[in-house]
């Protein structure tokens, strides 16, 4: 635990430490985008924070690779290296969507790309745990195929939900720290070193999300960008394709003491259709409402607007940091639920505080929908907004009836004030008229 934790935080300081010099260095090449439709910040933010998130994934890496435990991974495994390649393709294709801009089509082909990377160097689902049905084996296809799927909709999950300031790093963060606890249990726990890899992807994750949050939190002083994003959503992906068809379920029969016992253990990690959505639940319902709302008006699915989850939120009227910590909330619950359903799938507690939380949840986030109203005589204590309509209706006809009265005193003072001139500028006008009259007789004679 402790080479995790120093992988985390050196992986933490680099992307920290870099941030400041790569908004500098957006804001000189230019990567500030002006401000569109769709868009909550009131001044153009530079873009490109993905580099620093990308130089803090090497970091930790490079770190892991030189302790003693976790070094082994490197040796028996392929997957880090897998994950750097991937990682590589998918930055540099942010990098060049933040500066200049990439077709979506295009930009769809290259996470595929990226994800065909990692399959061709060993980071494939070879198996599935099937609930009820046992072990499944994969064809070479099927598993490049549902890698391929698995990467992508990640990616796009996490790139949809990136529209407030600290949102997708912090729902990630929150995820990556729910994923290392799930894939640190069965490394420690169940003794299979096959789930390592995906423990330390977690942990870096946990790193970069963290090094990178306290420029981003609102108001953002840089934004990650496609380049960040689509980053963190790839190794997000790398370690559930990982920890899914890398872990041979035949171990977790030994510990769990049948198949169905170990299929079961396993199932908040694939569910539903042998995907992570636990752990990115409200990620991914924002990408499929996207999808469906935009279909439906006959827009292309990859076509910005202003109707996700964190905008929604904004109209009903919550404040930004608000919404955010909404978010954070939810994906908390779904996410740590998720993994004390794994450990304690029979207990009534978890059910029970799960529901507690969700109505908590609920009453919070309806809570602008409702305006409460206080007794007249504590009227005098209470903003505005809080009083019953006829206080305020008779609150606003006495401030107009005073603003009328004011705007007539002003007009009475007026119309005095222009009689008083009258007679003086009569009196001018008069004197003029005589002088030039004098002076005309003066000439004639």
């Amino acid at each position: 635990m402790r080479e995790y934790l120093l992988t985390l935080c050196v992986t933490a300081a680099v992307t920290y430490l870099l941030t400041g010099p790569v908004r500098k260095f957006a804001i000189a090449a230019g990567a500030m985008p002006q401000i569109r439709a769709r868009d909550v910040h009131r001044e153009p933010t530079p873009r490109l924070g993905g580099i620093a998130m990308f130089g803090g994934l090497c970091a930790g890496l490079l770190m892991a690779s030189q302790l003693t435990n976790i070094g082994e991974v490197f040796t028996l495994s392929d997957e880090p290296r897998a994950l750097l390649s991937g990682a590589g393709l998918i930055w540099l294709l942010g990098v060049l969507d933040d500066k200049w801009g990439v077709d979506a089509l295009v930009k769809l082909g290259g996470q595929m790309i990226a994800a065909g990377v990692m399959v061709l160097q060993g980071l494939t689902i070879l198996w599935l745990p099937v609930p009820g049905v046992g072990n499944v084996a994969l064809t070479p296809l099927q598993g490049t195929l549902l890698t391929v799927a698995l990467v992508v909709i990640t990616i796009n999950a996490v790139n949809f939900v990136d529209g407030l300031d600290g949102l997708a790093s912090g729902m990630v963060c929150i995820a990556a720290v729910a994923f290392f606890m799930y894939a640190y249990r069965i490394w420690y726990g169940y003794g299979i070193e096959a789930a390592s890899p995906a423990t330390l992807f977690a942990a870096i994750l946990m790193g970069m999300c963290l090094g990178f949050l306290p420029h981003n939190m609102h108001p953002a002083r840089i934004f990650m960008g496609d380049s960040g994003s689509m980053l963190i959503g790839l190794v997000l992906a790398a370690g559930a394709v990982s920890i899914t068809g890398q872990v041979d379920p035949d171990l977790m029969v030994e510990h769990a003491g049948s198949e169905r016992s170990a299929v079961h253990n396993m199932v908040p990690l694939y569910m539903p259709l042998l995907l992570p959505l636990t752990i990115l639940a409200v990620p991914i319902a924002d990408l499929v409402l996207a999808i469906v709302r935009r279909t439906w008006k006959g827009q292309s699915p990859f076509a910005a607007d202003r109707g996700h989850l964190h905008h929604r939120l904004l109209e009903i009227g919550h404040s930004h940091s608000r919404a955010v910590l909404i978010m954070y909330f939810w994906s908390a619950l779904i996410a740590f639920g998720a993994v004390a359903f794994s450990v304690q799938s029979a207990s009534l507690v978890i059910v029970l505080a799960v529901v507690l939380l969700s109505a908590l949840g609920l009453v919070i986030l309806l809570l602008p929908r409702f305006t409460p109203r206080v007794p007249r005589w504590a009227e005098l204590f209470v903003p505005p907004r809080y009083r019953q309509p006829a206080s305020a209706a008779r609150t606003g006809a006495a401030g107009d009836a005073a603003r009328s009265a004011a705007d007539g005193a002003e007009r009475a003072q007026g119309q005095s004030e222009d009689q008083e001139r009258e007679p003086a500028l009569a009196g001018l006008h008069g004197a003029t008229a005589i002088g030039d009259r004098d002076r005309f007789g003066a000439r004639r004679r």
